[in-house]
């Protein structure tokens, strides 16, 4: 824009200069024109900080970059050098001018006043068209429109941190998603029980045995997670929902998981660690009075480091249950349920400390299942995703068979992908591939289970280099690292607070169908930026083609510095404020997301700015041509001129308002009422600017005949277009019937 601004507004002076010569309005001598060149090659070298840079543009924009000189960019040496360098070649050329006699002693012979104040009208005539040139309202209309689908998006529970993530959501093209609490409803419940020790007992008839001892002290005191009893409402989990849910299975069972907690004397604990995928707790048993280690975690780790079984008739090995436990885990995981096993040991050496290593040779106690419903919104959200070319992948903790059935039951996972190696990998699976193996396995990856931190940020990493835009949801302290790495990172409303630290944008209900309208909003978003480009564009080509043209007709000024000021100030302002806040519409999501490559002018976008500002141009300078037949162009004809320019942009300003649809410009129309008020200044303001801006804007009265004409005739710049987007929805209509 800077190039071609640039180079507009010179060749407009160099036609105004040449007209002003052919039409005997600038006469010179030889010596006066000297003094001329000399003060533009000075003014030249003064301004050198600012075309200079637009030159290299031109390098850049041909192929061919150069870097700019250090000191050029250095603040302000960057003006001062050039200012002191056009002084000086002013100096130097006025001394050496009149030495050689070229330019005259008196300096009142240099340059008449009158020429003078024509040059400095060129001048001014230049400096504006590169003004009008370069849409100054678009940082504004990005940024307003960024502010505008902040709001809009909180409103559905997307809680946006940094404002880039509103646009960058819109051109993700994949979804890594966690399982729990985003494609499930986080109501995590005990659905069935595997404790050996307890035979066919019903799972919520517990009693103060020393077998349900051992169940409740192994859940209880291995456990971080509370229960709050808040009198007259329901009992709500504290903490982690898993174990919340074997807390509330307890108080089914009539035990009070607290007075078990409290009766075992803690000495040491291990947290839950992805890497391991269990929790041990050492202290003092209340069951047998032991130093006793509780073991919690995956029930295919914690099996393997169980010796033995807790049976009715006491330890057992464990090799005789072992094809049974494995064969009913399975079962139940392949029901999308979540598994955990439970172990404990004696410890006879009260010294001993090292949890992980003492997490050996344990005693299996059993194991439970753990129910979660999908989310009943997530099955059409997923479908919307894959409309809308975004591929979604599912990286969970759980086994390989729960997190499978999860991703059949959203709509993700089909019989076909049992054929492809890659759909499934398991976190040790995909850390054995190496970075080629791997680069090209996540291509195809579906499901990601028992997937570790590190694996879920490799994989993010390795998706990113492959050119995709990344989302990552997750809740979690470990999810931090790749929520932060992504190209936008999507917290759980209901996570830790340093995971919501490191988003970019927080999902306050969780739900996985909330994603899908940030995409909407995003798409729509840069949309609209695309829409005030299109729009802004249009106006700069027909004004810059009407600017340079005008003189070679005999017009010197079709429009003043203060009526292109003006209209700059409309339509790049106001037209900003009017598209920024389009609301977004669900065609969006029918098309693959942009190319993160992809220049923001589309080349349709640029078709038909040049094709429609070619028109313009053509219909203005035709009508300029055709008055300038008759003689003398009144102040009238230039005032139908300027409203006719002004109307022309008015219309085209429905047309990008439904860019990219085949919708009528007025559809929808009243849910923006920012538009349709904008619409009602532009017009209303260009009437009160003819009709009363005298010689300020170069305007007089015109009658209601004249504006009646003026709309009908510029009218058909939305007619047609509106014409064709009526045949193309009958057609797509059609062909959809």
């Amino acid at each position: 824009i800077g190039v071609v601004g640039f180079t507009v507004a010179a060749l407009t002076y160099v036609a105004l200069i040449a007209r002003g010569v052919a039409m005997g309005e600038l006469v010179l001598a030889g010596e006066q024109w000297a003094f001329v060149a000399l003060l533009t090659v000075s003014g030249l070298t003064a301004l050198t900080r600012i075309w200079l840079p637009i030159v290299y543009d031109a390098f850049e924009l041909a192929g061919r970059p150069r870097e700019l000189p250090a000191w050029l960019m250095d603040g302000a040496r960057g003006w001062l050098i050039p200012a002191g360098a056009g002084v000086a070649v002013f100096i130097a050329g006025l001394l050496l001018g009149r030495l050689v006699g070229i330019i005259p002693a008196d300096p009142a012979l240099w340059l008449p006043g009158s020429v003078g104040s024509e040059l400095l009208r060129y001048f001014m005539v230049s400096v504006t068209i590169i003004v009008v040139a370069v849409p100054e309202g678009l940082p504004m209309s990005v940024t307003l429109s960024l502010a505008y689908s902040m709001r809009r998006m909180t409103a559905s529970n997307n809680l946006v941190r940094r404002m880039h993530a509103t646009e960058t959501v819109g051109a993700a093209t994949v979804i890594c998603s966690d399982k729990t609490g985003t494609l499930t409803l986080n109501q995590m419940r005990v659905s069935a029980i595997g404790f050996p020790a307890l035979g066919e007992r019903p799972m919520t008839r517990l009693l103060e045995t020393e077998i349900e001892g051992w169940i409740a002290e192994a859940i209880s005191a291995n456990t971080t997670a509370h229960l709050s009893r808040q009198p007259g409402e329901p009992i709500r989990m504290m903490g982690d929902g898993t174990e919340g849910a074997l807390l509330l299975w307890l108080e089914l069972g009539k035990l009070d998981y607290i007075q078990h907690r409290n009766a075992f004397r803690l000495i040491n604990q291990l947290t839950f660690s992805a890497d391991r995928k269990y929790m041990a707790t050492l202290g003092q048993s209340a069951v047998s009075g032991e130093i006793v280690l509780h073991v919690k975690g995956a029930p295919e780790i914690v099996l393997d480091q169980c010796d033995s079984v807790l049976t009715p008739y006491g330890v057992e090995s464990i090799s005789a249950h072992r094809e049974q436990i494995d064969a009913e885990l399975l079962d139940y995981q392949r029901r999308g349920m979540r598994t955990l096993g439970f172990a404990f040991r004696r410890v006879y050496d009260p010294d001993e400390t090292d949890l992980e290593a003492l997490a050996e040779h344990l005693i299996w106690l059993g194991y439970v299942a753990i129910a979660d419903p999908i989310r009943p919104e997530v099955p059409p959200a997923i479908q919307a995703c894959r409309t809308a070319g975004i591929k979604v992948k599912v990286v969970t903790g759980d086994t390989a068979e729960t997190a499978k059935e999860i991703a059949r039951q959203i709509g993700l996972w089909d019989d076909a992908d049992e054929q492809d190696a890659y759909a499934h990998l398991s976190g040790r699976d995909f850390a054995a591939l190496d970075d080629q193996q791997a680069r090209e396995a996540v291509k195809h990856v579906k499901v990601l289970s028992r997937a570790r931190p590190m694996d879920k940020m490799r994989l993010v990493n390795l998706l990113q280099e492959n050119g995709e835009i990344v989302a990552v949801t997750g809740d979690g302290t470990n999810d931090a690292p790749a929520l932060n790495f992504a190209n936008v990172g999507l917290a759980m409303g209901s996570g830790t607070d340093i995971a919501k630290e490191a988003s970019d944008i927080v999902l306050l209900d969780d739900s996985f169908s909330s994603i899908v309208n940030a995409v909407k909003w995003g798409r729509s978003l840069y949309q609209n930026i695309q829409r005030f480009i299109l729009f802004q564009l249009t106006i700069n080509v027909a004004a810059l083609g009407i600017a340079l043209l005008g003189p070679f007709i005999g017009v010197q000024f079709p429009l003043t510095v203060i009526q292109m000021l003006w209209v700059n100030l409309i339509m790049d302002t106001f037209a900003s404020l009017a598209l920024a806040t389009e609301p977004p519409h669900n065609g969006v999501l029918q098309r693959p997301p942009r190319k993160a490559s992809d220049f923001i002018i589309a080349p349709l976008m640029s078709r038909r700015i040049l094709s429609l500002g070619a028109v313009f141009i053509v219909v203005l300078v035709g009508a300029l041509f055709l008055i300038r037949q008759d003689g003398l162009i009144t102040d009238v004809e230039l005032s139908l001129f300027y409203a006719s320019f002004v109307l022309l942009q008015f219309w085209n300003l429905f047309n990008a308002r439904v860019m990219g649809r085949d919708a009528s410009a007025f559809s929808g129309i009243l849910q923006n009422r920012a538009f349709l008020i904008i619409a009602l200044v532009i017009l209303i303001g260009t009437i009160l600017i003819v009709q009363f801006g005298g010689e300020i804007f170069r305007t007089v009265p015109l009658d209601a005949g004249q504006w009646i004409a003026i709309l009908v005739l510029t009218s058909p710049v939305l007619l047609v277009p509106e014409a064709l987007r009526l045949l193309q929805s009958r057609r797509a209509g059609a062909a959809a019937a």
